[in-house]
């Protein structure tokens, strides 16, 4: 067994059948976790949430991670399928949870799964505090025999944990403010499939879901969203007034406008700005993804673009530099740090709704973007790429599209090379790409 874990942009992800997410890895990883706790809380029996989403490898991994947790004095209140916000809004409510395990791969495919791990400090671990569980995992790998041969651990059940969390995402608007409305959901087989038509029916939407039948398997199977071209058809089907797709764990949404046309989280951040409690904003935050017309609709209004790294702990990272309330990334991943220090795909949505209403915007209309063009590259390894040949490469083709930008990233949590230009010509920005993505794929293959 290895004896290291390394984190990528939301906690650690892999194949659900491959080291780290390996009994005994597992294992260890749930006892670093457990003594971190111990040690960030001052705490002799700290209080730990978990919930994950509905992948088949769920509950092999939660019960590998308690049996490492359990080597420790700690309560574990087991929350079962929920999305990954409802974690953070629940520990936010309940202040006596010191931390929490969120199982899930987000919008990647079943066979995938993932660790994201949280703190009552602003919900996501920092960086040093990620170094130091993987310092206590190396440890404890090779000093097993400091964890002992008996269990410590108090594991409850909150049964009512949907429940509670969907009363805590009403509370934030009118009674029955949905009357009168309908909706269309995709909720991609994955965490919102139970609670997110529960909550907008409570709020007496007419509600009409799509893939809301987990099997274990077909979670973000060609839906959600990363997929919304069925639920944009639909939503002109069904006469709707608006639909949203969420990924699998319920922290992106991607909306879809009653006439069927499709809107990323850029012009989700630019209607929110028509709500009340932000229209004293002079900035909102993005990442290097965001659409440059974007940023042109902002400086019309006045208003700053401050672009961060892909990712949406580095977004709330620059919300509280700049002490802004509102950012996110095309993909749609959107904070309203006045309500959650993280994304939250249901009230995001609830609150565009609020938003067309309080506008009249029913057309969701917003900005005209640049064409986009993203191209992903399988690597077998990542390779630096301000280093020789590839950030020449990469700087010959920047010249070539004029009034455009180019970006070159590996993914945070997949080994692939993201290549996007955005440029006033679709063609030129879609050839551009297309050939920077071979030009780099060859060159990355070779031994340099």
């Amino acid at each position: 067994m290895k004896d290291t874990i390394s984190f990528g942009t939301d906690g650690i992800r892999g194949r659900a059948d491959l080291y780290p997410f390996t009994p005994q890895a597992l294992f260890y990883l749930g006892s670093a976790f457990a003594y971190w706790a111990q040690e960030q809380y001052q705490n002799s029996s700290p209080k730990i949430l978990i919930c994950g989403d509905t992948r088949v490898s769920m509950d092999r991994i939660k019960n590998d991670l308690i049996a490492g947790l359990s080597k420790f004095s700690v309560t574990i209140i087991d929350a079962g399928i929920l999305p990954t916000p409802a974690l953070c809004q629940l520990m936010m409510h309940d202040k006596s949870i010191d931390a929490g395990l969120v199982i899930s791969a987000s919008h990647n495919p079943y066979v995938d799964n993932g660790i994201k791990f949280f703190g009552k400090n602003n919900c996501k671990l920092s960086a040093q505090d990620e170094a130091r569980v993987i310092e206590l995992y190396e440890y404890f790998v090779k000093n097993s025999e400091q964890l002992g041969s008996s269990d410590k651990a108090q594991i409850y059940a909150w049964q009512t944990a949907d429940k509670t969390y969907q009363r805590l995402v009403t509370s934030h608007f009118p009674e029955n403010f949905l009357e009168g409305i309908t909706v269309v959901l995709d909720c991609s087989h994955g965490a919102t499939a139970a609670v997110a038509p529960a909550i907008f029916k409570s709020l007496n939407a007419r509600v009409i879901t799509l893939h809301d039948t987990p099997n274990g398997f077909n979670i973000n199977d060609d839906c959600g969203a990363l997929h919304p071209e069925k639920l944009a058809s639909e939503v002109v089907r069904w006469g709707a007034d608006i639909g949203f797709a969420f990924d699998g764990d319920g922290d992106r949404v991607i909306a879809v406008n009653k006439h069927g046309k499709i809107k990323d989280g850029d012009d989700i951040l630019y209607q929110l700005l028509a709500l009340p409690e932000y229209a004293q904003e002079q900035a909102i935050v993005g990442t290097v993804m965001t659409n440059q017309a974007l940023e042109r609709a902002l400086n019309i209004q006045n208003r700053r673009l401050v672009r961060a790294a892909v990712g949406d702990k580095y977004v709330f990272a620059g919300l509280e530099q700049e002490r802004l309330l509102l950012g996110g990334e095309n993909s749609g991943h959107v904070i309203l740090k006045n309500y959650l220090p993280t994304c939250d795909a249901i009230f995001t949505a609830l609150m565009v709704i609020l938003s067309l209403m309080h506008e009249k915007n029913w057309d969701f209309i917003t900005f005209e973007k640049f064409p986009q063009v993203l191209i992903n590259v399988p690597v077998a390894q990542k390779k630096d790429l301000a280093v020789h040949p590839f950030q020449n490469i990469i700087q010959e083709y920047e010249q070539l599209l004029e009034h455009g930008r180019v970006l070159v990233r590996y993914s945070g949590t997949e080994n692939l090379l993201r290549v996007m230009t955005e440029g006033p010509n679709y063609d030129c920005a879609q050839h551009v790409a297309q050939v920077l993505a071979t030009r780099l794929q060859q060159a990355l293959s070779l031994d340099i």
